[in-house]
C-alpha cells in the first residue's frame, strides 16, 4: 500500500479489526505492501496510544477496546440509542429475526446498528460494521434499486474491482432491481451463507434521496416467501418511521 502515514495506519487498524486472534508483523507488512520496519513503527505508535496491544505469547498484534469505546461514544452522541434503536427493537420483536440498519458513507454501505429478535433456536447474527456487498445481498439490492440500472451497475463494479460482471450477471441483477422497485423491498436467499434469507427496503428523505437500508434476516426455514410477504408491511412501516426521524440525527446527514 503506497500512500500517506495516515493511510497506512488506518490500514493496520482495518486488518486487525478482522482478526480477533491478532496478526503477526510480517503479515501486516505483506498485506499493506510496506517494509516490515514501517509496519513495526506504526504498531509501536498505536501501542503507545492505547489502540493496539501485542500478545505476550504469540507476539501478534491485536486491537484493544479503545476504538470500540470511541465508536460507541459517537453512536450514543448522535442519538442512535435514543432515536434509532427503539425502532429496530420493535421490528425485531415483531419479526423475531435479526434487524439491521445500514447507512452510506464514502460510497460504501455499512451495517451500523442491529436488534436481535430471535430468542431461541436458529439465529443469524453476523458481525456488524462490515460493508454490505451490493450485488449479492438484500441490503445491497434495496440500495441499488434507488438508482437507475446504469448507475447501479457503476456502483457494483466500483465495489467489485477484481471481478467484472458478465452480461448475464448484469441482466439478472437488473431484473432483481426491477422487482425490488415494483414491490418496494428486496429479497434474497443464501447470500450470506447456505440456509439464510433476507429482505430489505431503503430509507428515503422527503425528496426521495436514499439515506440507508433497513433489513430483516434469518434462517430460510423461518423466513420463507410467505412470511416475507407477511412481514413486508412492518418492514416498510419501520423504514418510514426511521426516515421521519432522520433529520434529527447526524447519522443520516
Amino acid at each position: 500500500m503506497a500512500g500517506s502515514l495516515i493511510e497506512r495506519t488506518l490500514g493496520v487498524l482495518e486488518i486487525l479489526a478482522e482478526e480477533a486472534e491478532g496478526v503477526p508483523l510480517q503479515q501486516l507488512a505483506d498485506q499493506l505492501a510496506i517494509p516490515k520496519s514501517a509496519a513495526h513503527r506504526i504498531c509501536n505508535e498505536l501501542i503507545r496510544l492505547g489502540h493496539v496491544r501485542q500478545h505476550a505469547a504469540s507476539q501478534h498484534y491485536q486491537l484493544t477496546t479503545r476504538l470500540v469505546s470511541l465508536g460507541l461514544r459517537y453512536m450514543s452522541s448522535i442519538g442512535t440509542q435514543d432515536v434509532v434503536q427503539p425502532i429496530l427493537d420493535r421490528l425485531a420483536e415483531e419479526s423475531r429475526e435479526l434487524v439491521r440498519l445500514a447507512v452510506a458513507e464514502h460510497q460504501q454501505l455499512a451495517w451500523i446498528a442491529k436488534a436481535q429478535g430471535s430468542r431461541s433456536g436458529l439465529r443469524y447474527d453476523p458481525d456488524m460494521g462490515r460493508v454490505a456487498p451490493l450485488a449479492s445481498t438484500a441490503t445491497g439490492h434495496a440500495w441499488l434499486a434507488c438508482f437507475s440500472d446504469a448507475q447501479a451497475l457503476v456502483q457494483v463494479e466500483r465495489q467489485q474491482t477484481n471481478t467484472l460482471l458478465s452480461m448475464s450477471d448484469k441482466a439478472a441483477l437488473c431484473a432483481q432491481l426491477a422487482l425490488t422497485r415494483q414491490r418496494g423491498f428486496s429479497t434474497i436467499q443464501d447470500s450470506m451463507g447456505p440456509g439464510t434469507a433476507a429482505m430489505a427496503t431503503a430509507l428515503r428523505d422527503r425528496h426521495g434521496t436514499p439515506l440507508g437500508v433497513l433489513s430483516i434476516a434469518g434462517p430460510s426455514v423461518r423466513l420463507t416467501a410467505e412470511r416475507i410477504d407477511i412481514l413486508a408491511p412492518a418492514l416498510l412501516g419501520a423504514a418510514h418511521e426511521l426516515a421521519s426521524v432522520a433529520p434529527s440525527s447526524p447519522l443520516f446527514s
